[in-house]
């Protein structure tokens, strides 16, 4: 619909300069006026402001200035009522996509909400996508919008702001990841947020190591700093090269693919009778390991033994291969 209208736009242009190069170069051979009193007296033809001529018009002239008027006005008007048509469609295309988007949005029970569209929120929301874990962008620039809103759910305003993140149903969400460069910024983020959401696993950025306690106190679980990430990164790479490396394909493979998967024990436990790792048998039954077991206090185990007793509230890592991870998925209905 708007590319059909902004076809019309570009022929209505094309027709309206016709029309002036036209009545230029007719008064310039019928009066033999010059360039500038032809050009004059096209435009107050053709805009019909009855203005006084250069000079008297012969017979020829004025019959060619009675067609350069009708003719005009059908053009002008059509161009008129085209551009008209594409700034009311435009508009209602808008309204109609928002109210869409909200929609979808209201829809949505424990998802994420991920504050800001750069460099941070992108690989966020490319992460989050992998895992089909359904999340809403809160971003206040309207050329970004524009240019991913048809691949992610946007909610555009200041996320620091209560109407904002309700709208991007923070009161229902169950993450939320602030990415804002700003660390001031992400500290009023942490802050609103919690007040909306007491329930809320907030995981923000921070820039600076001061900023840090700041927004841990703000109410922020989880405080990340990619460029201290990074730095640690590169220097692993130096040190031990092929383990970073192995590492790094662990978590993603491809876009839909993974090698790692949480699984909750009350998940296994509602499906199978079993009371240890042993029990389990992942190995056996999906071709996947356990690597690491996390208890309902949040004690973290790698490696645990096979005789471990499991806990309902309790999580176990498992490591396989995509399709063996895809098993594991389909076997105890993950995700």
């Amino acid at each position: 619909m708007i590319r059909l209208l902004r076809s019309k736009i570009l022929w209505a242009i094309c027709l309206m300069l016709l029309v002036l190069l036209f009545g230029v170069v007719g008064y310039k051979i019928l009066s033999d006026f010059s360039w500038i009193e032809a050009i004059y007296m096209t435009i107050i033809t053709v805009t019909t402001v009855g203005f006084s001529e250069v000079r008297p018009l012969d017979a020829n002239a004025k019959i060619f200035t009675v067609f350069l008027i009708v003719t005009s006005v059908f053009i002008f008007g059509f161009a008129l009522s085209v551009i008209t048509e594409y700034l009311l469609g435009r508009n209602s295309l808008q309204i109609l996509k928002r109210k869409k988007v909200k929609k979808r949005i209201d829809k949505l029970t424990n998802h994420v909400v991920v504050c800001g569209f750069g460099r941070n929120g992108m690989q966020a929301a490319e992460r989050l996508r992998a895992y089909n874990k359904p999340f809403v962008i809160i971003e206040r620039s309207r050329e970004i919008i524009e240019r991913h809103e048809d691949e992610v759910l946007f909610v555009e305003g200041n996320a620091n702001e209560d109407e904002v993140l309700l709208e991007a149903g923070i009161d229902r969400a169950q993450y939320l990841i602030t990415a804002v460069p700003d660390d001031a910024e992400n500290l009023f983020i942490v802050l609103t947020a919690r007040q909306l959401n007491k329930e809320l696993f907030i995981i923000s950025r921070a820039s600076q190591v001061t900023s840090q306690k700041k927004l841990q106190f703000a109410g922020a679980d989880k405080v990340i700093m990619p460029d201290k990430i990074g730095g640690d990164h590169m220097a692993s790479l130096v040190v031990m090269p092929d383990l970073i490396t192995f590492m790094d394909k662990l978590s993603i493979e491809g876009e839909h693919t993974t090698n790692l998967e949480e699984v909750e024990i009350e998940d296994i436990t509602d499906q199978l009778d079993c009371n240890s790792i042993r029990d389990l048998d992942l190995r056996r039954r999906t071709g996947c390991t356990i690597i690491g077991y996390i208890d309902p206090d949040g004690n973290y185990l790698i490696n645990p033994e096979a005789d471990l007793q499991l806990q309902p509230k309790g999580k176990v890592i498992v490591l396989g291969r995509p399709e063996q991870i895809r098993k594991l998925n389909q076997m105890f209905q993950i995700g």
